[in-house]
């Protein structure tokens, strides 16, 4: 029993550094943070282009959602 928990595999995550309020404040906010970083908002915008019509929903279909998680709280 011993040897197979020796065999294991152990996962490790990865760790990311972490920023303070105050670090993200001196880069002028958290937009100004993130284009230092080198993120943009580029690929959310696109993807958000390219959903069909389709996958929203319908104002019908929205008030019923709301009354379902009302009634069920």
């Amino acid at each position: 029993m011993k040897d197979t928990l020796k065999t294991k595999p152990i996962y490790q995550f990865r760790t990311h550094k972490s920023y303070s309020v105050e670090e993200i404040l001196a880069a002028g906010g958290t937009s100004a943070f993130a284009r230092k970083m080198g993120f943009s908002g580029k690929k959310q915008m696109e993807a958000i282009a390219n959903i069909d019509a389709d996958d929203f929903l319908t104002d019908e279909e929205m008030e019923e959602a709301l009354k379902i998680l009302k009634e069920n709280k």
